[in-house]
């Protein structure tokens, strides 16, 4: 069932004056179709907002995809949730049809940013096949290349404020009092994923899963390899480089 179209009568006027100026500046970019790879802790959703912003991109993270499939009770997102109610996988093929429904959206026209998919070398292929069919193709793979040991520093070093969200880090960003939240002084917690062990099987398997996928991509040619372990704001130089070009 398709999603009500909200009546335009009712959009205040400064909302759709906005996006009209959002639509008319993003009909002169260029499409790019991109896929961002890179182990936890590595920036990618530091850098993900102001790319899908620059170039008025969709951000398909495949999990929120299938959450919001399952939910609009979508044929395919059906199919999802028996398969997550019986405890199995979602197939490959179902991704890639959630996927191949999402960008035919408005939000996706000038082309879109993938995030945390594809995993395998299989579901690189299976989405090569599917937008093929589009008569279209992978522009680049921006891979955030980053050492483990600082991915370790960067993400052992973390911890919040569970009520506010608000996050620390014992070495970039230190609250006043070690361990206690600058606003309201209560105590910061660590996240379970957080920790060096839970990080260390994280990383194995991201390396063994996506190095196949980043020499896939390699082969044709579109795959940028940045330097991850900069400050964000050089990265986001790098990233323009990129994508410029």
């Amino acid at each position: 069932m398709a999603a009500a179209v909200p009546n335009l009568e009712d959009v205040p006027s400064l909302d759709l004056m906005s996006e009209l100026l959002r639509r008319f500046k993003c009909s002169s970019k260029p499409h790019k179709r991109l896929i961002l790879i890179g182990p936890p802790g590595s920036g990618k959703g530091t850098q993900s907002p102001i790319i899908k912003d620059e170039y008025c991109l969709c951000h398909l993270a495949t999990g929120d995809m299938l959450r919001a499939a399952v939910a609009a009770k979508t044929h395919l997102g059906v199919k999802a949730k028996e398969a997550m109610e019986k405890g199995e996988l979602v197939s490959d093929d179902l991704v890639v049809g959630i996927i191949d429904e999402a960008i035919k959206k408005p939000s996706c026209q000038k082309g879109f940013i993938l995030d945390g998919f594809p995993r395998t070398v299989v579901q690189a292929q299976k989405l090569d096949e599917m937008l093929q069919k589009q008569g279209v193709k992978i522009d680049k793979v921006l891979n955030f290349a980053i050492d483990d040991a600082i991915l370790e520093e960067r993400i052992t070093g973390r911890w919040i404020h569970p009520s506010s969200g608000r996050t620390y880090h014992t070495k970039f960003a230190p609250p006043k009092i070690s361990g206690a939240d600058d606003v309201t002084g209560e105590p910061l917690i660590q996240r379970k994923d957080d920790t060096a062990a839970v990080l260390k099987s994280r990383l194995e398997a991201f390396h063994k899963q996506t190095e196949p996928v980043i020499d896939y991509y390699a082969k044709k040619s579109i795959v940028a390899n940045l330097h991850a372990e900069k400050p964000p704001k050089e990265v986001t130089v790098e990233v323009e480089k990129v994508l410029s070009s």
